[in-house]
């Protein structure tokens, strides 16, 4: 274990976001700040509570959780693509750390950058809706696999891309849709059968309820089927993602 490497690359990747606070803190300040002005107050004008939650409350956790896996994803899609650019990667990969090491200071750095923008999106949407969470421990935990989720998608993508529009595809078409049908801005319970039924197909939805269940306190999926999909599906994409760093796919050469 190159317990001084690791921590290195960990620090240059923190370092990397730091250096551009405009697009790291103050976009989603303006972001949340917009989303609450258009959907809390106009819809909430109309639409004032979602099973006995206040509106502006009820999208508070969908907007953390669309900043945190939005900004997971780019940090790690976004650098590692640069450094295939540059022809940098064959640095790292030569360099006395682990594939394993390279991944985890990879997905460190982009797991704060994703909890670093969540907690921004948080304090402002909480400064409209209120500050209290149910289940603190249970929010951070779901939101940590999220980032790590995504981040570990960010790294293949990147490893697979040629083009900087094949690492924007992923969040304007995937991340940014499936989070919208998510369960953000309305209840599944006010959907019609067949949509109802496309909403529970959206593995999303299981990740914005479960982040729900953590501030709200209510839920309208059970929250441990959330937490035991969402470690799968993290499970699964650290895996994938490691075994495209070992191979080599896209990188050496």
């Amino acid at each position: 274990m190159n317990g001084y490497g690791f921590w290195t690359l960990l620090r240059k990747e923190v370092r990397r976001f730091m250096r551009v606070p405009g697009q790291t803190v103050l976009s989603p300040f303006v972001t949340t700040t917009l989303y609450f002005v258009v959907f809390g107050y106009a819809l909430g004008g109309t639409l004032r509570e979602v099973g006995g939650v206040p509106y502006g409350r009820f999208i508070l956790p969908g907007l953390v959780t669309l900043g945190v896996v939005t900004n997971a994803y780019l940090n790690s899609a976004s650098s590692l693509f640069v450094m295939k650019l540059q022809g940098t990667v064959v640095d790292l990969l030569v360099s006395p750390l682990s594939y394993g090491e390279v991944l985890a200071g990879f997905l460190g750095a982009a797991v704060a950058r994703g909890l670093l923008v969540g907690l921004v999106t948080w304090t402002v949407a909480a400064t409209f809706a209120g500050f209290r969470v149910a289940h603190p421990l249970l929010a951070l935990a779901l939101l940590v696999l999220a980032a790590t989720t995504f981040a570990a998608l960010g790294l293949v993508t990147a490893i697979w891309a040629s083009t900087f529009e094949q690492v924007n595809f992923f969040p304007t078409f995937v991340i940014t849709p499936l989070t919208f049908l998510g369960g953000v801005f309305y209840s599944v319970d006010m959907l019609p059968p067949a949509l109802r039924a496309f909403t529970a197909a959206n593995p999303v939805y299981y990740l914005v309820d479960g982040v729900r269940f953590g501030v709200l306190g209510a839920s309208a999926a059970s929250p441990w089927l959330s937490v035991s999909l969402l470690a799968a599906v993290t499970f699964a994409a650290v895996g994938a993602a490691l075994g495209v760093l070992r191979s080599g796919w896209r990188l050496r050469g």
